[in-house]
């Protein structure tokens, strides 16, 4: 038991807090529920706190709220056109929610969702289920023509459209591996250095060092990371609305 309290692994074990099954279906309220909920307050709090008393020249943290708003604006903007603004609120709470539970997953003791495959998952079949619905309600049964791309000869169909099915439905899976793959392995190393440094007394110098350095390490990609994703599902979304 105590080696498995040890263990790297064991930060990403989830706990339930709170108990509730209903029949066969388990709905207790579990460590993980508890640090989205912690996410959304926060995230809420600092937008709403942020924005409460709106200044021509903004304060410190209405600069950071602003810059936020116009990062993903200008990233929608870029990447999906005009046509994606109405698409902001998501996608903008898309990437305050991984961010936020991206950085929260770096305070000593917390938890981070993000490293979680079931919950990487679940927001990228949203994407891919949302995206795959505005492609067939703008374009109708024409948005199955980006299974054929424009220029392809028709020869080629037998071999190009099973490619571009299997490209299609792997998106999700892609895009809920990345983010699940690079905060687990980047919190199981910074685990397995922190052991070191505990075992080797006054001689886990170097592995405290490099504790440090990981951990900004670390941070770097807790928003490179919410930004990948962000950037993929307005990729995607782009596609749905423009057949490219």
């Amino acid at each position: 038991m105590a080696a498995e309290e040890h263990s790297p692994l064991a930060q990403f074990e989830i706990k339930p807090l709170l108990s509730l099954q209903v029949g066969d279906l388990d709905l207790s309220y579990t460590n993980s529920a508890l640090f989205m909920t912690i996410t959304l307050v926060l995230a809420s709090s600092f937008l709403l706190l942020a924005t409460r008393r709106s200044a021509l020249i903004p304060g410190r943290w209405q600069s950071m709220a602003e810059i936020s708003y116009e990062f993903v604006a200008n990233m929608i903007r870029d990447n999906v056109g005009q046509e994606g603004r109405k698409y902001f609120p998501f996608i903008f709470t898309l990437f305050m929610f991984v961010l936020f539970g991206n950085l929260l997953g770096m305070i000593p003791y917390s938890f981070t969702y993000t490293s979680h495959i079931v919950v990487t998952f679940a927001m990228a079949a949203v994407v891919f289920i949302g995206v795959t619905a505005i492609g067939f309600k703008k374009h109708g049964l024409h948005f199955l023509s980006f299974l054929m791309p424009a220029g392809v000869p028709i020869f080629m169909a037998p071999l190009i459209i099973p490619i571009e099915i299997l490209s299609y439905f792997t998106r999700p899976v892609s895009l809920a591996l990345r983010l699940f793959a690079n905060m687990t392995a980047g919190h199981t190393m910074l685990k397995v250095f922190a052991g070191f440094v505990t075992l080797l007394g006054v001689f886990g110098v170097v592995p405290l060092m490099l504790v440090a350095a990981l951990t900004g390490l670390e941070l770097i990609i807790a928003f490179l990371q919410a930004y990948v994703f962000t950037i993929l599902t307005c990729v995607y979304l782009n596609d749905a609305l423009h057949l490219h």
